[in-house]
Order: C-alpha cells, then sequence, then structure tokens
C-alpha cells in the first residue's frame, strides 16, 4: 500500500461502468471490492487498485478497452498493436505521429494534432465535425493515454508544460492534479497538451519484451500520476504524510520546503490547489486506503491520520466522502 496514492472519484468509475447493464455493474463493482451503495455516493471514493481491477473486468467482460467511451468497441488488444507499431519508430516524434494515425483509422470521434511551436510540443485533440460527440470522459482519456504511452517509450515520465481543455471546470477539478503532471485550464478554446520539444527527439527505449509488464499494470501505468513528478503540491502531500498523526501547520511546511506562507499559497494556487484541500485530500485517502485494505480498528486509522477524536473523523470523512468509514469497511 502506497499511503500516497490518491484516490479515484466515484463519477470516473461510473464514467466507465456507464456502458454495463445494472446487474453487470454490482457483480464487477463486488469482484473490485467496492461496496454497491457507494457508487451512488457521489462523494464517495475508491483506491486505484479498486478502479484498476474494476477497469480490467469491465474491459473484459464488454470486449472494449476503453469501456463504452467511443461509439465504437476498443477490442481487446487494440492496445497491444498500437504499442507494437509504435516499438520500432527512430524517435518519440515518430512514434506520436503514428499513435495519431492508429485513432484516425479505428476512431470517428476525433483525430490527434502534434506540431513543434518553438521550444514546446503540442499534441492536440480535435473532435471530427461530423463525427459522433466526443464525451469529457473520451478528451480526458486520450490525452492520459498519448502521454502515458510517450513516457513508456521513452522511459521517462513527461513533464507537462501546460494542460487544456475545451470544457468547463468539474467539480472536483482538484483530481487533475493526480492525472495530468502539470498546469490545467479548463474553459479553453481547445483541448491538448504541450510539453518541452527535446523529448520528440528522444529515442525509444522499451523493446516487445517489455510490453507485457504495461500493459498488465494498465491502466494505472498510463492514468496515474506518480508522486515522483514532483510538482509543489506532491511535495507538500508528502512532507504532511512523513508528519502523521501529527499534523503541520501551514508555516511548518513552507519553512520545511524554503518558502514563506505567502509563495506557498500562491504556487498551490497556481496549481489550482489550497494548504487545506492537500491536507484534507491526503488525510481522506489514506483513510479510505486503510479502510478498504486492512482491519484496523476504525479509532486506530483516525488517530493515525491526525484525528484524537473518533467522532470528529466520522464527521470529517462523511464531508469527504458523502458515506461513513463503515461503508468502505464493508468490503474490506
Amino acid at each position: 500500500m502506497n499511503p500516497l496514492s490518491a484516490t479515484v472519484p466515484i463519477s470516473l468509475v461510473n464514467g466507465f461502468l456507464a456502458g454495463a447493464d445494472p446487474a453487470a455493474i454490482e457483480r464487477l463493482a463486488g469482484q473490485s471490492g467496492i461496496p454497491h451503495e457507494l457508487l451512488r455516493e457521489s462523494g464517495a471514493r475508491v483506491t486505484q487498485e479498486q478502479f484498476s481491477t474494476l477497469y480490467r473486468l469491465l474491459a473484459s467482460e464488454l470486449d472494449d478497452e476503453m469501456p463504452g467511451i467511443f461509439s465504437r468497441p476498443l477490442r481487446n488488444g487494440t492496445l497491444k498493436y498500437l504499442c507494437l507499431s509504435l516499438l520500432d519508430a527512430p524517435r518519440l516524434e515518430v512514434a506520436i505521429h503514428r499513435f495519431g494515425q492508429f485513432f484516425h483509422l479505428i476512431l470517428d470521434e476525433f483525430r490527434f494534432e502534434s506540431q513543434r511551436e518553438g521550444a514546446a510540443c503540442r499534441i492536440e485533440l480535435v473532435a471530427k465535425a461530423d463525427g459522433p460527440p466526443l464525451s469529457v470522459l473520451g478528451r480526458e482519456l486520450m490525452l492520459k493515454l498519448v502521454h502515458g504511452v510517450a513516457s513508456w517509450l521513452i522511459g521517462q515520465r513527461i513533464p507537462l508544460l501546460e494542460v487544456e481543455f475545451d470544457f468547463p471546470r468539474p467539480p472536483q477539478a482538484s483530481d487533475y492534479l493526480y492525472l495530468f503532471p502539470g498546469p490545467v485550464r479548463f474553459d479553453c478554446a481547445r483541448t491538448f497538451i504541450s510539453f518541452e520539444v527535446k523529448y520528440l527527439d528522444m529515442a525509444i527505449r522499451q523493446r516487445k519484451s517489455d510490453l507485457k509488464i504495461f500493459l498488465s499494470r494498465a491502466p494505472e501505468d498510463w492514468i496515474f500520476v506518480s508522486f515522483a513528478e514532483q510538482m509543489v503540491c506532491h511535495r507538500v502531500r508528502q512532507y504532511i504524510a512523513d508528519c502523521l498523526p501529527t499534523v503541520p501547520t501551514i508555516e511548518a511546511v513552507a519553512r520545511e520546503m524554503h518558502y514563506s506562507v505567502r509563495t506557498l499559497c500562491r504556487r498551490l494556487s497556481a496549481e489550482g490547489t489550497t494548504f487545506q484541500a492537500i491536507k484534507d485530500e491526503l488525510r481522506r485517502d489514506i483513510a479510505i486506503q486503510r479502510l478498504t485494505r486492512s482491519a484496523d480498528a476504525i479509532g486506530t486509522i483516525a488517530y493515525d491520520v491526525g484525528f484524537d477524536d473518533p467522532t470528529a473523523f466520522h464527521r470529517a470523512f462523511r464531508h469527504w466522502t458523502g458515506s461513513t468509514p463503515q461503508a468502505y469497511r464493508k468490503m474490506a
């Protein structure tokens, strides 16, 4: 168990489940360790492990590696053959071009456009005017996939200069900090990611023998951000985690990071979050992991995430998730 792993909002889970029938939803959620009643709680969260298990079960059930997201299913094996077509590219720029051509052939909703713009490379997702509508979840997943596959191909995570979406800021926008390693903006004219152009000229480091491991860990290795990305918010989260069960003040964190409190707040604001939000999200995520993966007493978990009073923990947990700790403990 990685105590720093962010949890996954139930809205993402339900987005994947939208194409399944009710009986399958209840069965697959149970097999993934997700209490069925949590699917109806708008504030509920699941662990990355639970989400990834559900993804793999659902992809197998529906024979669709992007379950129900696009007008045509991506049959099981699509990601494998996509990656096989990229492995002999001489450099990343060629692989990204092939990536775009691959999806142009099999999906009707969008096309990828990649180009150099000075010191940056921009990969834009452009909806086809005469194609089926492209959902918000489809936009998110395809940007995650191209970034995740590109990073895997060169053997290092590519930091993002910016991420823009052409849809309104969602209610749980803070989750994007743990999906995209870079600043994310909404209500923009286009949907794209950009990164330093130097990565385009890097050689492909993966071989066919490496592909099996990458595929076996789908979607973890291309959806979720590692906390080694070290945005300021990630460093704050790490420091708070190291201090628990003592919850450090913002003054202590700023001092540790060699910032003034004002500078720390400004840096966090630029990343779309606050100190209080990071503190609450970390304690929420650790509590959810412990409740679903251990038999530890709820009072012990409460203390370990900084609550001397179990009643205060219950109240905070319900505020964070809309559910009680006991609801998560049912499937542990």
